[in-house]
């Protein structure tokens, strides 16, 4: 007896359905802790400090003193530490938050074990507030929301034979999510002439119906932002790797930030660097004034941005212009400029923006959080409906073989 060809059409069907499957069950458990994570960390900066008071505000009202002075003075008393990143301006009522690292111990030769890699200052009176590793995996209220971020990035795996693994790995997963995604499109229309039953969803119908509704039409609804954020990911996760060292659109940044990877201490402070970025930034007509600055010391770089107080974080576009600086001699080196440079320096200069919906300002911040949700409900819905559906073929199985009962049949103390 001979059977029908089968149509090419579900030849191909059948075969994006399994690869659909075993995409979705290989990302799913991470798209669903980076959904959770990446919808909470949309609000990192007011949630963080709604959780930890103690540590962004400050009751003092005297003048402030300048970060440059903060940050000498912060240095000479504990001479284990740099300043690693300085904001240059501070809003009223506003505590001071400075990123330092650990110089080297002389005797070991080993870095200084601080036990913290930021530092909250009083601006009037350079106290300090508190300290706290940023990152650490820690549920405590002053670690949460870093703990959160670095979780939502790289799972908190540590770096090994020099490659940062946990960005590697969710870079790695996102380039799964976005195959995935495209395949999800494709099976979401089965049947041009039954477009509507998409995005449709059967409320009453509950159970396995709806679930497997909402993981249909969601994917459907939330397509455009979900595939952006897949490749969004993607870029991030291999940036450092695969495109430029050092956060710049410049070319000619790159090959002297590489060859200085072993630089001596830097011979030029943060106050020898800022005139050289206002005098140059004058140069080029930026209004905006420095906002903060940073030294890259393993890779010999000095960075300037220029922002106004407080748009650190959350200003909308594709960021704020920097420039960076040899750290021996002051040499400029290059400048980021957002919206500036070819079609392929322009996307990775607005990925993060992208990611985090800050592009668009709080509109976009909000479709991210929402996305976010949506994708841990997708992940949470493929689940269930793989779940039901490997139920389903056992028990299937089960029927077929003669003297087996299925598994429904059996006994309750057997089941457990």
């Amino acid at each position: 007896m001979s059977y029908p060809p089968v149509p090419p059409a579900r030849l191909r069907r059948g075969l994006f359905i399994t690869l659909h499957r075993w995409f979705g069950l290989s990302a799913a458990l991470f798209l669903f802790v980076a959904g959770l994570t990446g919808a909470i960390i949309a609000w990192h900066d007011e949630l963080d400090a709604r959780l930890n008071p103690q540590l962004f505000r400050t009751e003092t009202h005297a003048q402030t003193l300048s970060p440059l002075r903060l940050a000498a003075a912060l240095e000479t008393v504990d001479p284990r530490l740099r300043v690693r990143y300085l904001p240059l301006s501070i809003e009223p009522g506003h505590s001071l938050q400075v990123m330092v690292e650990p110089r080297l111990d002389p005797v070991t030769g080993q870095p200084h074990d601080l036990g913290f890699n930021q530092l909250m200052l009083d601006p009037a009176t350079s106290r300090i507030l508190g300290k706290r590793e940023w990152g650490k995996a820690s549920l405590h209220p002053e670690n949460l929301l870093p703990f959160l971020y670095t979780l939502h990035y790289s799972l908190h795996i540590p770096d090994a034979f020099g490659l940062p693994l946990g960005p590697l790995l969710m870079g790695s997963i996102a380039i799964v999510w976005v195959v995935d995604t495209l395949l999800a499109l494709g099976l979401s229309f089965p049947s041009p002439r039954h477009w509507r039953r998409t995005f449709a969803l059967r409320r009453k119908a509950g159970g396995h119906r709806l679930s497997f509704d909402l993981h249909r039409a969601g994917g459907v609804w939330f397509f455009l932002l979900l595939l952006m954020l897949a490749i969004t990911s993607v870029a991030m996760s291999f940036r450092e790797q695969a495109v430029l060292p050092l956060r710049t659109t410049v070319s000619p940044l790159t090959p002297p930030v590489v060859k200085r990877v072993l630089a001596a201490e830097p011979r030029l402070g943060f106050d020898d660097i800022l005139p050289l970025a206002l005098a140059e930034a004058d140069r080029r007509g930026w209004t905006s004034p420095p906002g903060g600055i940073f030294v890259a010391n393993e890779l010999g770089v000095y960075g300037v941005g220029f922002f106004t107080p407080g748009k650190d974080h959350d200003a909308a576009g594709r960021g704020h212009p920097w420039l960076y600086f040899d750290s021996q001699d002051g040499t400029l080196l290059g400048a980021e400029l957002p919206g500036q440079g070819s079609i392929g320096q322009r996307f990775l200069q607005a990925a993060f923006p992208l990611h985090a919906g800050r592009i668009i300002g709080l509109p976009g911040r909000i479709l991210i959080s929402l996305s976010g949700l949506a994708i841990a409900a997708l992940s949470l819905t493929g689940l269930l409906i793989w779940a039901r559906k490997r139920r389903t073929r056992t028990l299937q199985a089960q029927r077929r073989r003669p003297g087996k009962p299925p598994l429904e049949a059996l006994p309750a103390s057997r089941g457990a």
